[in-house]
């Protein structure tokens, strides 16, 4: 059943269904880990309902020029239309559904920031999710780290940046990956548990950046 929830910032709402995937602290934690420039044109890749996205203009009304929102299943496509919908955003949102590899050349080397919360399990993990739909939102099912990382270095403009969350023990993964794609690594924060092991990384890395990565003070949640 679909239900709205307060976000609490400039008056967001967003709509959330019990039978879907719904979002959990990560894509907050991404959306505020993320640096905002003034004139940002901004994607969401696997959007899921769109919180990311939503959470992260909230957060820099002033700043973000536009989001777009890219979602392979078409429930959670039709919900966060809903959620544009229901906040009077569709100056600035453009939702589209498509899967991540397949998304058109016309939007190569359009947006100066992409962010993503991606499936987090390789598909021959053993812990997959039996219901689909939430499958595909938590293993690599449709979508490998490695296509990712290639789609989104097509769609960032030269000097722009990706913002991502990933499993702690999937760093390796994700840095050789933007490596080599051309995406340097420039900024990184592991989040923990109190007085455990970091279970989160939250990185962001440049389209032709230079080498040097600064690690942040790690985060509590």
């Amino acid at each position: 059943m679909e239900r709205i929830e307060d976000l609490n910032l400039n008056g967001l709402k967003i709509i959330q269904d019990d039978s879907l995937y719904c979002f959990t602290s990560d894509a907050v934690l991404l959306s505020k880990f993320a640096n905002v420039k003034k004139g940002d044109v901004v994607a969401d890749f696997c959007s899921g309902s769109g919180i990311v996205g939503l959470n992260l203009y909230g957060l820099n009304v002033n700043l973000i020029k536009s989001v777009t929102l890219f979602e392979m299943q078409t429930s959670l496509f039709e919900m966060s239309k809903k959620t544009i919908e229901l906040n009077k955003l569709q100056d600035v949102f453009t939702p589209v559904n498509t899967r991540v590899q397949d998304i058109l050349s016309d939007y190569n080397e359009r947006f100066s920031l992409i962010v993503c919360n991606p499936p987090y399990m390789p598909a021959n993990s053993g812990m997959v999710d039996n219901d689909l739909q939430i499958a595909i939102c938590k293993s690599e099912i449709e979508l490998t780290l490695c296509d990712l990382v290639k789609s989104i270095a097509k769609a960032l403009k030269f000097g722009g940046r990706v913002c991502m969350c990933h499993r702690a023990d999937r760093l390796a993964d994700v840095m050789y990956q933007m490596k080599l794609c051309g995406i340097e690594p420039k900024r990184l924060q592991t989040v923990n548990a109190k007085n455990k092991q970091p279970y989160l990384i939250l990185i962001e890395g440049v389209k032709g950046g230079k080498s040097g990565l600064k690690i942040l003070n790690p985060l509590e949640n």
